[in-house]
């Protein structure tokens, strides 16, 4: 039996782990979990899955709950270094469903030696993709992706050659405002941002969905996953979200991924891979889709997409810059304090200002992320 841990539990991608796990306990158990601060949630995933311990990232409703956790058996952990505990338990699996910078130090934490981590988190390589991976290498251990487009990368290239791979093509819905014009987009409402056509995503990434930021942050994902230079990555617009993703060989024949848009397919992946268990979601029927529908990223209304693979090819701290301040920059619009397409404007304003470095540790990369942060807010007071 596989002992699972999951950070961010109470998010999207946590609930619908614990809903496989739900319906297989005859190969999964519970060793911990985590939230935020939604204590309620979190006492309640406790009481199902038994787990030994959890954690609660907000240190005051911790301890406001502690003693209500220990009456149904659960050791209650709180802050940061209650979550980074977690991540250095002994468990075959952890998923990594935490949301920002701050799931960067639990990766780092779970890999030991034939341990594996499955990626939710898309700040840990974008952030710290070089470190994560020499540790990976380091330690024998697996990183493996839960996002829809990364799983059908890897499912398109077990059994290949890296080297008849030639290039990863990561296919984008192309959010709510994929028709929209430029001009119509200096009046979109957090409504119509948090509208997305076909996933059911936290607010966060759901923004990013509509700016693009977030297939920027997928792509740079990708660079560090499987090795492949940017050149070599391209997003192609997918409206109906069926085909996860592409691989296109040397003899240029693709290889493609189609499912329905259901996270739990990927999910449950990462958690058997390589092998394949039965999964009660509903079946693709081509038949009835009738078409499939693609056309080329518009970068020019949809900048985030080219200043991510910008920050990706100028390297070091560039893509860490870019998420931070675009983290900033999401959270005042949803905060109602800038408009939508002002999100690119103050991404591209921290980049230029804050440089591309070198980096040596954890420390430095967090430096240039608060940095980066901080340009934001200034910005946001001087203009704004």
């Amino acid at each position: 039996m596989k002992k699972i841990g999951i950070l961010g539990s109470t998010g999207s991608i946590g609930k619908n782990t614990l809903d496989i796990l739900s319906r297989r306990s005859d190969l999964f158990s519970v060793s911990y979990l985590s939230a935020n601060r939604n204590a309620e949630l979190l006492l309640e995933q406790a009481r199902i899955f038994k787990p030994a311990r959890a954690a609660l990232m907000n240190e005051k409703v911790g301890a406001e709950y502690r003693l209500r956790f220990r009456e149904v058996g659960v050791e209650l952990l709180s802050g940061f270094e209650g979550i980074l505990a977690l991540s250095g338990e002994d468990v075959d699996l952890m998923v990594n469903a935490l949301v920002g910078a701050i799931g960067l130090r639990p990766t780092l934490n779970a890999l030991k030696p034939g341990k594996r981590v499955a990626l939710a988190n898309k700040e840990t390589l974008v952030l710290g993709g070089k470190l994560v991976t020499e540790k990976a290498r380091e330690m024998n251990a697996e990183l493996i992706p839960i996002d829809s487009e990364h799983s059908a990368i890897l499912q398109c290239i077990v059994g290949e050659r890296k080297e008849d791979i030639k290039k990863l093509i990561l296919t984008a819905s192309g959010g709510p405002f994929r028709q929209w014009s430029t001009e119509k987009l200096k009046n979109v409402s957090i409504k119509d941002a948090l509208n997305h056509p076909n996933w059911d995503m936290g607010s966060k990434i759901t923004i990013d969905s509509a700016t693009m930021m977030n297939k920027g942050l997928e792509v740079i994902e990708a660079f560090w996953l499987f090795d492949l230079d940017a050149d070599r990555i391209e997003v192609l617009i997918h409206p109906e979200s069926i085909i996860h993703s592409l691989v296109e060989f040397v003899d240029c024949s693709c290889k493609a991924q189609l499912g329905l848009p259901d996270m739990r397919a990927p999910i449950q992946y990462a958690l058997t891979f390589p092998e394949r268990i039965q999964l009660e979601i509903p079946e693709l029927n081509l038949a009835s889709l009738g078409k499939l529908t693609f056309e080329e990223p518009d970068v020019k209304k949809f900048r985030c997409l080219k200043l991510a693979f910008d920050a990706l090819r100028q390297g070091g701290t560039a893509p860490g810059v870019l998420n931070a301040s675009n983290e900033e920059a999401v959270n005042l619009f949803l905060n109602e304090k800038i408009h939508f397409n002002q999100i690119p404007y103050l991404v591209e304003d921290a980049l230029e200002h804050c440089g591309t470095n070198s980096y040596h540790g954890v420390e430095d990369l967090l430096n240039f992320d608060e940095m980066a942060r901080n340009r934001v807010r200034e910005k946001y007071e001087q203009s704004f």
